[in-house]
């Protein structure tokens, strides 16, 4: 399956200069990767199909006369049919718990992060902006340095203002709001003091 890009080459041009422009006041380096997903989430409808199957013998136990080995089969069968129902993409991504999809998107920042080789500098001055579209989660990750200086509750605000303008059809708009946020924080926190490690090419990634 081709997946289209989910930021046109106008976007990610208007990001880059977004985050050029923040990070021209700061020694800090701001990094945004758009996923299409965190994980394919192949065992989820294994999960909801065993769950299903295990309650279904209980049902058909007391609401009705058929026999036990009857009861087996069909619960057999009914892990099978649900399985393969909720295996095709366009629903598997509906189903992801909640919980799931949040520990997978955070893994996921966390390896861009220091795939970046970030946790290699000694400034510890980094932030990643994690958009991923199935299931839809946002998360920023930041090194230690910055996490030592800024409260938890601004990152929410920052994932709400990104969610807010996505919601609307307008991505590009909500995390060129983000990097100028983060790079009005990184000015003040760690002013510029030289050039930064990376260019253009490992600073915006879709995937």
């Amino acid at each position: 399956m081709v997946i289209p890009p989910t930021i046109t080459p106008e976007d990610h041009a208007r990001l880059w200069r977004e985050i050029r422009s923040a990070e021209a006041k700061t020694s800090g380096e701001i990094y945004v990767v758009v996923a299409h997903s965190a994980d394919d989430f192949r065992l989820v409808p294994f999960l909801w199909a065993a769950a299903f199957a295990l309650v279904l013998p209980w049902i058909l136990w007391f609401a009705t006369n058929l026999g036990f080995e009857i009861i087996l089969v069909l619960q057999v069968l009914s892990f099978l049919a649900v399985s393969a129902a909720l295996s095709p993409a366009s629903v598997r991504y509906r189903i992801v718990p909640r919980g799931m999809a949040g520990d997978a998107a955070h893994r996921a920042a966390v390896a861009q992060l220091m795939a970046h080789g970030v946790h290699l500098d000694g400034n510890r001055t980094a932030i990643l902006i994690y958009v991923c579209m199935l299931p839809r989660h946002i998360e920023i990750v930041a090194d230690a340095a910055i996490h030592a200086k800024l409260d938890p509750g601004h990152w929410q605000e920052m994932v709400s203002l990104i969610a807010a303008e996505a919601q609307s059809g307008r991505l590009a708009d909500g995390l060129a709001a983000a990097i100028r946020t983060s790079g009005g924080f990184l000015a003040k926190e760690f002013p510029a003091t030289g050039t930064h490690r990376r260019g253009e090419t490992s600073r915006i990634v879709e995937t």
